[in-house]
């Protein structure tokens, strides 16, 4: 009997995007607590707490295949009907993520304090990014079990849990922080331990909701680690590309003028931002994708494909049409800089003209994510930096094209993952069945 391919309901898709969307809320709007609350220190407190944040953040997101790289994994075992299967995915990925976190933090502390120096050439704004960085450190392990943790939770379709523990973590956060940056007289590290105390909160959450699984074992499985990273190894030559691109943008702006990175971090942050909302759609579409593949209903897999991709396309429009009409007011509540409200528009229009290439953009990214095509997403991303992207901002400051330029390779980069990411929805090679996706698989497809 031929497999009947299933719509997924709104509400059901909803159910899952939503709470997803707040997990990836919460962390930047506690970043901006943080940033208010050190802010009153001074310049030189504020500008270490932007580096050392920075140079964390860098480390901590090329780690993040162990959340969607996990997310696979799990949603195709649940998807079979092996849930404590799909729960050990999580036990291995927090022995992974706890294992490279202690590596991380030994390593780091060491090159901390040349790496910050190398970037400012010393002085108090190295003391004070290399003493916040080396107490934020300490958090990396936390960092890490709690993507395993969002991981295989929504490889099980549950996404409730996660945004109760990241909320649970960040209000910690937020109570300790300005208690310990003033009254305490921590000043800028008070926010580093804060930080840290606030993921240990949420990382113990997650482990305490393995142990309620009572899974098969606790115990390391080399095996299942090496699988895990193999799938990892195509995410962060991934999240690498988009790392060159971003930094390359940012440095080309700066270079050009004042005016041109003020302008292009406004509309940048507005950008970043919508992008953690259309993501939303993505996480769901991991989850019910790898769940279909799982359970071998192909079609159903593909059908979820097509739907998600015209939600997307109908969110992008949707925002694309919202932004245009916020144009007159929105810049002003970022900047009264004229000179900076001047350059805005350069870049605003490519901003909004974008907004239905990257619903559609990342809900396919979604799609393969949760098909576990990582190398061929590894593949195309690194195509269109090189070819689109990376070209075009270089020569941006060469010709001094300023943001026109620079957006315009954003443009084409956007582009050309939206060819590369339809091309291979269309050919269906990615709907590989099964309970787990070997790297055979992939190269066979």
């Amino acid at each position: 009997m031929s497999e009947v391919a299933e719509r997924v309901p709104v509400r059901r898709l909803l159910a899952l995007a939503v709470p997803a969307l707040g997990v990836l809320a919460a962390e930047p709007l506690y970043v901006l607590v943080d940033t208010a609350v050190v802010g009153h220190l001074g310049a030189v407190p504020l500008a270490g707490l932007a580096l050392g944040g920075t140079l964390f953040t860098v480390v901590s997101s090329q780690l993040t295949f162990l959340s969607y790289g996990t997310t696979a994994r799990a949603a195709r075992l649940h998807g079979a009907g092996r849930r404590s299967d799909a729960v050990a995915e999580g036990i291995q990925a927090s022995w992974l993520g706890a294992g490279v976190g202690l590596v991380i933090l030994l390593l780091a502390q060491s090159l901390a304090d040349p790496v910050v120096r190398l970037m400012t050439g010393g002085g108090q704004l190295a003391d004070a990014a290399t003493g916040w960085l080396r107490i934020a450190l300490l958090g990396a392990p936390m960092v890490l079990i709690s993507l395993a943790g969002h991981g295989w939770m929504r490889g099980v379709q549950d996404t409730v849990r996660p945004l109760r523990y990241v909320l649970a973590g960040n209000g910690v956060s937020l109570v300790l922080c300005p208690v310990l940056v003033y009254p305490v007289g921590w000043g800028v590290e008070g926010s580093a331990v804060a930080n840290v105390v606030g993921q240990t909160v949420a990382a113990g959450l997650f482990v305490r909701a393995l142990l309620t699984e009572r899974a098969i074992a606790f115990r390391p499985d080399t095996a299942m680690m090496r699988a895990q990273l193999s799938l990892g190894r195509d995410l962060i030559l991934r999240t690498l590309a988009f790392q060159a691109c971003f930094l390359s943008a940012t440095s080309v702006a700066a270079r050009t003028g004042a005016d041109t990175a003020a302008a292009h971090q406004v509309v940048w942050q507005l950008w970043s931002f919508l992008a953690l909302v259309l993501d939303s759609l993505a996480i769901a579409a991991q989850s019910l994708v790898g769940a279909a593949l799982g359970r071998e209903a192909a079609r159903t897999a593909r059908a979820i494909g097509r739907q998600v991709s015209w939600y997307g396309l109908g969110f992008g429009v949707l925002l694309g049409v919202l932004f245009t009409v916020l144009f007159p007011v929105l810049p002003s509540a970022f900047t009264s800089d004229s000179s900076v409200l001047a350059e805005i528009p350069h870049a605003w229009w490519f901003f909004v003209a974008l907004q239905p290439v990257a619903g559609v953009v990342f809900a396919l990214d979604g799609v393969l994510l949760g098909a576990g095509d990582a190398a061929y997403l590894r593949t195309a991303t690194m195509l269109s930096a090189a070819i689109g992207y990376l070209p075009l901002i270089w020569l941006a400051l060469v010709f001094d094209w300023g943001l026109s330029g620079i957006w315009t390779g954003l443009s084409l980069f956007m582009l050309g993952r939206l060819l590369t990411l339809l091309s291979r929805a269309r050919s269906g090679r990615w709907a590989v069945v099964g309970a787990t996706r070997t790297p055979s698989d992939s190269a066979a497809h």
